[in-house]
């Protein structure tokens, strides 16, 4: 497959064509999908070992000033104000229809605020931040000079151990600046596969040096973004641009739990009036899991169905799940056919389907805690 000649590349791209990547356009950039292995063994690996991902094509972003945390709490629902140093919080940049423009991650530092944004949207997002924050004088300053790389399963923390021994202090969702073979890190003990393991955000020019060792301790393998995807669909994660959106609220995303308790007395984010009134009366749709019968996939766009034949949602993420070995899918579906264990009819190929409505996650997440 040849690529367009405008794809950005990451530090690993030299690396990715050495390993046998097959390499795809993503978010403007050239990716590996996945190696030789394949994404079904990619997935099951990392389930049982531990697996490399590149995920340079992320944004981070420092946020420095006093304030930071009060000014950007004005763009996102999370209690950003009680964030304690080390610790980081999943949240959502919000717009005034209650809709979601990116979500994010946000690490308190002893002197900044550390945030990790989509690369679908990075470009936005900072523009978003310069224009809301600099006028309070909160400098925005983004990092396109460091690389990030994701260890992630079982036996990562084990993996990583003989490179950054300091690692092995951090808890879930928490994270430090500490050396990694010698080298200044911003390393955090999270990911989005729903397993133990750590993000490594580090110089550029040191990301392949560091790859590589990752890559000869027992029981790493490089891992592409076919069987990220299906790890992340597992966990019941969401996926930027597939499960939420401008157009989705945080309360129908079942993101309730990412809306501090303060937040929600106090309000003072973007669309505050539309999501504090869901969080009181309910939203009219809710974000789910689905479990098609039989082994035959379902994927985004599928139309739900009630038992009627009354169309009631729409699958956002659909696919195999190696881990549960069939068929796994999210989607939103009216509130009222949102409880486990609620029949539905999948329309595949202009044939229904029969499926039911689950909780999420379809694989239990084993995070380090």
């Amino acid at each position: 497959m040849s690529l367009p000649d405008d794809l950005k590349t990451t530090p690993l791209y030299a690396l990715h064509q050495e390993l046998g990547g097959k390499l795809v356009p993503f978010a403007g950039y050239a990716m590996p999908v996945n190696y030789p292995m394949g994404v079904l063994k990619e997935h099951l690996h990392t389930r049982s070992q531990a697996g490399l991902f590149d995920v340079s094509h992320m944004g981070v972003v420092s946020l420095i000033g006093q304030g930071a945390d009060k000014a950007l709490e004005a763009l996102v629902p999370a209690d950003i104000c009680g964030l304690a140093v080390g610790r980081q919080r999943y949240t959502q940049f919000t717009n005034a229809r209650g809709g979601m423009q990116d979500d994010l991650m946000v690490l308190r530092l002893p002197d900044r605020l550390s945030l990790v944004v989509n690369a679908s949207c990075k470009h936005e997002d900072i523009a978003h931040l310069k224009g809301a924050l600099e006028p309070k004088g909160i400098k925005v300053v983004a990092h396109p000079e460091l690389a990030l790389l994701a260890l992630q399963g079982p036996k990562a923390a084990e993996a990583f151990a003989p490179l950054a021994p300091e690692a092995a202090r951090l808890g879930f969702m928490s994270g430090a600046e500490i050396k990694v073979m010698g080298i200044a890190c911003l390393v955090t003990r999270s990911g989005y596969t729903g397993e133990d393991g750590y993000e490594i955000a580090l110089p550029a020019e040191k990301a392949e040096e560091v790859a590589r060792a990752l890559l000869k301790q027992p029981g790493v393998a490089p891992i592409g973004l076919g069987a990220r995807d299906s790890l992340r669909l597992e966990a019941g994660l969401c996926l930027y641009g597939s499960d939420i959106d401008q157009t989705t609220s945080p309360v129908e995303a079942d993101l309730v739990w990412t809306i501090g308790k303060r937040r929600r007395e106090e309000g003072g984010f973007a669309g505050d009036g539309i999501i504090l009134a869901q969080l009181k009366a309910g939203a009219k749709r809710k974000r789910v899991g689905i479990k098609p019968e039989g082994r035959a996939p379902a994927r985004a766009h599928t139309i739900i169905q009630d038992g009627q034949g009354r169309v009631i949602g729409e699958i956002t993420s659909g696919g195999f799940g190696p881990s549960v070995d069939g068929p796994v899918a999210m989607g939103y579906v009216e509130a009222a056919h949102a409880a486990p264990g609620t029949s539905v009819q999948l329309i595949v190929r202009d044939k229904p389907m029969p499926a039911k409505i689950v909780a999420l996650p379809f694989f239990p997440h084993r995070y380090f805690k």
